[in-house]
């Protein structure tokens, strides 16, 4: 039951009132993006924030995502803290080179004098029925740029309290929403809550066999996983990574090395992504616990499929039990 100081809520009423509540506590917060104001975000996820705080501090931008990043570049070494919103996670790539060199860059390069704090929120994965560009997943090519803090939330009391945190910081933090999380699922969100720090990853469910290592979108099919593996008499681990530059191993390593078994699911190709980054890593602090190869869990070496075909390319319940059964087969 709701009290005064909690609420339920989904995911994009979480991230709407994260937004509110650091705009409230500090007047250089500012937003920005594509029809972010009047209309809410195609998502709703700044719905009223305009009509509140005014145009001034809620700015509807033109359809230009490299003039919206550099615009922001140019507040944030003035003093501000924009919070930019992407639309979609494949209309990042025009803003790609703003952000590489120029966002990520300049801290380093003015040797410490120039902060850079702002926030890139990409609304990122699949599982709408979108277009082509409306369902990319491309967190590995942010991760793999230093400068750039990287962080996925995958639930509504996240969403509320990391987002808030990303803005407080004073690095640059490309923030990744599952959408096809925004309207799915509630939860009780605690506003008087103490978060755990922003770049942590969280234990979401104990278990003793296998370690399941998901972030974003694919935490809930980590989850229904570990419950149909349990009534089949396997004890699966479920870690939310939530950061993935820099990435949390301290929880990770801890599990792998009880459970001697690790499988990473991610909705982005298996080629070249944070699987790879993170069955290396076990694999170095893990090797004489490992019981089995690090097994990766993902999309297809494909560019995205049409809506019609994108159940058979995301990693589903099926792809990930099949993959803890092949860790029980060496």
């Amino acid at each position: 039951m709701s009290t005064a100081s909690t609420q339920r809520v989904t995911l994009a009423k979480g991230l709407n009132a994260g937004l509110r509540k650091a705009m409230e506590d500090d007047p250089k917060v500012l937003v920005m993006g594509e029809d972010v104001g009047k209309l809410g975000g195609v998502f709703r996820i700044t719905d009223g924030l305009q009509k509140d705080f005014g145009e001034d501090r809620v700015i509807d931008s033109p359809l230009a995502e490299s003039g919206i990043v550099g615009t922001a570049v140019g507040l944030a070494l003035r003093g501000y803290r924009p919070v930019v919103e992407i639309q979609f996670d494949g209309f990042v790539y025009p803003a790609y080179d703003q952000i590489v060199c120029q966002v990520a860059k300049m801290h380093y390069r003015s040797q410490g004098r120039s902060k850079m704090p702002m926030v890139i929120r990409i609304p990122f994965g699949g599982g709408i029925g979108a277009v082509e560009h409306h369902s990319e997943s491309p967190e590995a090519q942010f991760a793999h740029t230093p400068g750039l803090k990287v962080v996925a939330c995958s639930n509504p009391v996240d969403g509320y309290w990391m987002l808030q945190q990303a803005i407080a910081s004073d690095d640059p933090v490309i923030f990744l929403e599952p959408k096809r999380q925004y309207h799915a699922d509630k939860a009780e969100l605690d506003l008087a809550a103490t978060p755990p720090p922003l770049f942590t990853s969280q234990v979401r469910r104990s278990g003793d066999d296998v370690t399941l290592l998901s972030y974003g979108p694919t935490v809930k099919t980590a989850l229904l996983a570990a419950e149909v593996a349990a009534d089949e008499g396997r004890s699966l681990e479920v870690i939310d990574l939530r950061t993935l530059s820099p990435l949390d191993m301290g929880p990770v390593l801890e599990s792998v090395r009880r459970t001697g078994r690790a499988v990473v699911v991610h909705e982005a190709h298996v080629n070249l992504g944070m699987g790879a980054e993170l069955a290396a890593r076990i694999t170095e602090e893990c090797f004489y616990s490992l019981e089995a190869p690090v097994l990766r869990v993902g999309g297809y070496d494909t560019p995205y499929p049409a809506a019609r075909n994108e159940e058979e390319f995301l990693p589903d319940l099926d792809r990930v039990l099949d993959a803890v059964d092949r860790s029980f087969g060496y």
